[in-house]
């Protein structure tokens, strides 16, 4: 029983033995893997490749023949992932993750973007899943003994996605169309939590209104933000909206309006809004309209006073920090507007019992 137990145990060893032996333990690569990323409004970018070393080896013309596919990196494919649509070279790219390749030339190179994407290199490469090519003009460049990836003059609205390796830099430009991105998530989120509240109608609608596109979508959306709530951002909101697609009367009517609903943080918001566009005289009106409608606030004379000073009028600017100083309660505030009046000056007023 004995003899056949242990003869038992000694095939199940064989049995487990290859199996374990498949299972190599990690070491470094010669190529080891990276990655890098980069947001163009809401479009996120990624790069996944692996880095070879020139290693004392011509690349250009040797290494990496000209005139072949190549895969842009080493191992498997090198990998650009796209969040959202992009255009490259006149080329749109839909969301998603393409195999990169090149093929390398004299003059310039042509940059693949293949659908396929989990192949090893550009071994099983194949022309007819290429979703784009695109000719580039390399430049010449620093030395660098590892290939890497950078994502360069980054905006809102395009970035250059550049290799470098050996003595060359490979730019290739992608361009996004971001005001298209971000409303079509405007209209994903609204159909989520977002959809039940005033704040993300009219978010989305004044988004729309400052950047002058999706006006028609913008009304609605400000019409449904009006409707939860009217208040002071909600008109202004449908306001702007009104004036962007062409009624000044009616973005007139709503502006009117909202001023007579418009709480004290409401007029103090509009007030720096104004003074950060560099209308400081509209600015002043507003924050002189906020003082005389809450006279108990010291927080009204010091945005006054702030919009004053930046308008030059040290004088008036000085009265209404001291006012504000007489009747603010918190040391911070009163340590920042002494540092003030002193940079003006000035002394502080003396602190009364006033309350906000």
């Amino acid at each position: 029983m004995l003899t056949r137990i242990v003869v038992a145990a000694a095939l199940a060893l064989a049995v487990v033995r290859p199996a374990l032996a498949q299972a190599p333990l990690p070491v470094p690569q010669p190529s080891p893997a990276a990655s890098v990323s980069q947001r163009v409004g809401l479009t996120d970018i990624t790069v996944t490749y692996h880095r070879p070393a020139v290693n004392s080896r011509e690349v250009w013309g040797a290494l990496v023949p000209n005139g072949q596919v190549w895969r842009a990196g080493a191992n498997e494919n090198t990998v650009i992932t796209f969040s959202s649509d992009v255009t490259v070279g006149g080329h749109m790219l839909p969301a998603g993750s393409y195999g990169l390749h090149m093929i390398p030339a004299a003059g310039e190179w042509t940059v693949i973007f293949n659908k396929e994407s989990h192949a090893w290199g550009s071994f099983f490469y194949d022309q007819k899943d290429d979703a784009a090519r695109v000719t580039v003009k390399p430049r010449p460049a620093d030395f660098q003994e590892r290939l890497s990836y950078t994502f360069d003059e980054p905006s809102d609205a395009s970035v250059v996605a550049t290799l470098h390796w050996e003595k060359l830099a490979i730019p290739v430009r992608i361009d996004v169309d971001t005001p298209a991105v971000v409303a079509a998530s405007f209209r994903t989120q609204l159909r989520g939590p977002a959809g039940f509240t005033w704040q993300g109608f009219a978010q989305a609608a004044s988004w729309c209104a400052r950047h002058d596109v999706n006006l028609d979508e913008a009304q609605t959306w400000a019409d449904k933000a009006v409707a939860l709530n009217e208040n002071f951002q909600t008109l202004r909101a449908r306001a702007w909206v009104a004036e962007k697609k062409g009624n000044a009367q009616l973005a007139q009517q709503l502006r009117d309006k909202s001023l007579t609903i418009a709480t004290e943080a409401d007029m103090n918001q509009y007030g720096y809004t104004l003074l950060q566009s560099g209308k400081k005289d509209e600015a002043i009106t507003v924050f002189r309209q906020n003082v005389a409608k809450y006279p108990a606030s010291w927080n009204t004379y010091d945005s006054l006073a702030e919009a004053l000073a930046q308008a030059g009028q040290k004088a008036e600017a000085v009265s209404n920090y001291q006012k504000a100083r007489s009747m603010v309660r918190d040391e911070t505030n009163q340590t920042r507007i002494d540092g003030i009046l002193a940079g003006l000056g000035t002394a502080p007023a003396a602190a009364t019992n006033t309350k906000k």
